[in-house]
């Protein structure tokens, strides 16, 4: 088990399952994660799909996208923290049996491709249903004057996180992700203050993610010092 601190976050490359068996019941108070869909989806035919702007080429990610995790996943997840937040989860809701009446949806913007419209991620909170709308097709994004380089098939942006963080997180929260991935994630906590424990099972992208984890931080180290 690999471990980097940066900032805020504490990353490990390991199994998921392992780093969650180290910690008792509800020790973080919400968990965002971006577990695998189990659609097929990994990264290696992005290139082939954008219309409007052209897709990158990634490196397909350890295990592909053929199946979801298992229940007894969702069962240690529910164990360890207090709140979760789940994308995908419209495709394997069966594999957690709870209702919720807070759907989360993710408006992508993403015109003419063969990618969703939406991202949907199931929620423990008990609110309505609420929406983010941001651009995010290929080098179309909704912030154009502060582009993020995608270095993941299943990159989401860090304005995300940090709307997902400003609507259901408060200041000292215990934040957990199971599938790092790019570290989005990571950056939204470290510029929000949040503390984040996180581990990514591919040890390419995690390596990758922590080098843009460590840049982000550099450059608001250099802001902060500049104010």
């Amino acid at each position: 088990m690999t471990k980097q601190t940066i900032g805020y976050s504490t990353l490990y490359q390991c199994d998921c399952m392992d780093l969650m068996a180290q910690y008792p019941d509800k020790y973080f108070d919400l968990a965002i994660v971006d577990v695998p869909y189990g659609i097929g989806e990994n990264g290696d035919k992005n290139y082939m799909r954008g219309k409007l702007a052209k897709a990158k080429n990634y490196k397909s990610f350890s295990g592909g996208d053929k199946k979801p995790p298992d229940q007894k996943y969702f069962m240690d997840l529910r164990r360890i923290s207090k709140n979760q937040i789940i994308w995908g989860a419209n495709h394997f809701i069966e594999l957690i049996p709870y209702n919720t009446p807070c759907w989360i949806v993710w408006d992508k913007q993403n015109g003419e491709t063969d990618f969703a419209d939406c991202e949907l991620a199931w929620s423990s909170f008990p609110s309505a249903v609420r929406k983010f709308t941001f651009r995010w097709q290929g080098m179309l994004q909704g912030n154009m004057k502060n582009k993020e380089e995608r270095i993941h098939p299943t990159q989401k942006p860090v304005a995300l996180y940090k709307w997902l963080l400003s609507k259901y997180a408060k200041q000292g929260d215990k934040i957990l992700d199971t599938h790092f991935g790019s570290g989005s994630i990571a950056v939204a906590c470290n510029e929000m203050g949040f503390e984040l424990t996180a581990s990514e099972l591919d040890p390419d992208y995690y390596a990758m993610a922590c080098e843009r984890v460590r840049e982000a931080n550099r450059q608001g180290d250099l802001f902060r010092d500049a104010i």
